[in-house]
């Protein structure tokens, strides 16, 4: 197998700006292969979106991020400084953000956004950067692309916004692509064609995708590898098709019980819910960070916890692994 195009050890990030320090990513290690598509899901405040941000060294004043391996295909990102990271982001790692009519700019059309992308990396004429910013709205799906270019951001729909975000960060042909809840707030139909779009533009372009959601039925369709997070922390990690056929972590069973399942999900039913909420992140984690809101918790589970058990390519944090899951299917 050759190198991961990411490798990520032992990453955190602390909110060292307020007392005392909230500990809000910790310990998470993942790699993306060239090509392959790894979800990070969790509900919302788990850490997705600061694992990301920390990846593209976007984190805000007073927010620290340390590991121990932050590689991308060779280069250390930790050991970078701002100008140098100026050089790969945008250019070799790209970034879809949430809500696309705040990351635009209102001010300037999108054809100037699209091309100061490409003239900012690559020492290319205006004119063939909108070529280029043609052909990719064109391959995102955008009718009459030229008449586009002379739009501003609120002249879009959401859905063709999003669209423009792609092909933003598609302009320089990234290596590495981090797609941060890009269907939040589209409707269904939408949200279809753009998953379609991503898995297309990957094959094409031999991308490595980092795709974040809190939808796991979303994500059933996208992904390769599956990383969980509750809290800050790693709960399970795997092949996709592994976590999602044996979940070993009662969170994970708990948030595969929320999908919609057709055929068996009553119509205008309630759907399940977990209970509880996350734990404050005021006060340091001991043992699993899941302890309240579970039903098969016991009292070694507030212990610090040793590292995650590995079953196969499949990690978990559980003293009791699949036992949710089994009492799921004894009671179907």
């Amino acid at each position: 197998m050759e190198p991961a195009l990411l490798c990520v050890e032992g990453l955190h990030v602390d909110i060292v700006s307020t007392t005392p320090v909230k500990h809000m990513v910790r310990n998470v290690s993942f790699s993306v292969q060239r090509g392959k598509t790894l979800c990070i899901v969790g509900e919302s405040g788990c850490g997705k979106s600061l694992t990301a941000l920390s990846l593209m060294s976007l984190l805000a004043d007073g927010v620290v991020r340390r590991s121990t391996t932050l590689r991308f295909d060779g280069i250390d990102l930790a050991q970078l400084s701002e100008r140098q990271w100026s050089d790969v982001r945008g250019a070799r790692i790209a970034m879809i953000f949430q809500d696309p009519m705040t990351s635009l700019n209102p001010v300037f059309t999108v054809g100037t956004q699209l091309t100061d992308v490409l003239l900012q990396h690559q020492k290319v004429s205006r004119r063939a950067a909108t070529e280029r910013a043609i052909y990719l709205l064109k391959r995102v799906g955008i009718t009459n692309p030229e008449a586009r270019l002379q739009q501003y951001p609120h002249e879009l729909s959401g859905g063709l916004r999003q669209r423009v975000m792609i092909a933003m960060a598609l302009m320089c042909g990234p290596d590495l692509l981090i797609a941060d809840e890009p269907t939040t707030a589209l409707d269904v139909t939408v949200q279809a064609e753009l998953l379609e779009l991503l898995r297309d533009i990957q094959r094409e372009f031999k991308i490595g995708l980092i795709f974040i959601s809190h939808d796991l039925g979303l994500v059933s369709k996208i992904a390769d590898d599956v990383m969980v997070m509750y809290a800050g922390d790693v709960v399970e990690a795997g092949p996709a098709a592994e976590v999602f056929r044996h979940p070993l972590h009662p969170y994970t069973t708990l948030l595969l019980r929320c999908i919609p399942r057709p055929g068996h999900t009553v119509p205008k039913s309630a759907l399940p819910s977990i209970s509880g909420s996350i734990p404050s992140f005021d006060n340091d984690i001991a043992g699993c960070p899941f302890y309240e809101r579970c039903s098969l918790h016991e009292d070694a589970c507030r212990e610090p916890g040793p590292a995650p058990a590995q079953h196969g390519m499949h990690s978990y944090l559980c003293l009791k692994p699949g036992q949710l899951q089994q009492m799921k299917e004894v009671a179907a």
